[in-house]
């Protein structure tokens, strides 16, 4: 695949809708500790989340919330759950699921950002068979 600086590396480039870019960009540096990668105008910001990346943008549309379908649900993997999970509430995140640790090897918390996206941050703690708790593996 050909590199090109104006895009991130990554394979899968979610893009997230904030009615303000900026602001979104600054909570998610400052609760998340995600970077910003490159700003394009007030309308789009590329941000670095360790080995992948986001894109703030603006809503689509009217810009009015529908549930659901302006809401996105990013999963990132972290190496530490406890720590980022109190480095966000201290910061002000809404967390609405404390950390836990699951059968299929992941310790997760969720948390609601200002805008009502709700991020799940995973830290690997075993690697576990899927068919072990009750998942069925596919091409890996």
């Amino acid at each position: 695949m050909l590199t090109n600086r104006s895009i991130p590396r990554s394979t899968v480039i979610p893009q997230i809708p904030y009615p303000d870019v900026s602001q979104a960009a600054a909570w998610l540096r400052d609760v998340f500790g995600f970077t910003v990668r490159l700003t394009i105008g007030n309308h789009r910001i590329q941000m670095n989340v360790g080995e992948g990346a986001i894109v703030v943008v603006e809503p689509r549309g009217d810009g009015k919330a529908r549930p659901l379908i302006d809401r996105a649900f990013p999963l990132v993997r972290v190496e530490d759950v406890h720590r980022h999970c109190e480095s966000a509430r201290k910061r002000g995140a809404r967390i609405i699921r404390e950390p836990a640790d699951y059968p299929y090897g992941e310790r997760q918390y969720t948390v609601e950002d200002f805008a009502g996206h709700v991020w799940t941050f995973s830290q690997s703690i075993a690697d576990v068979q899927p068919e072990d708790w009750g998942g069925e593996s596919g091409a890996l």
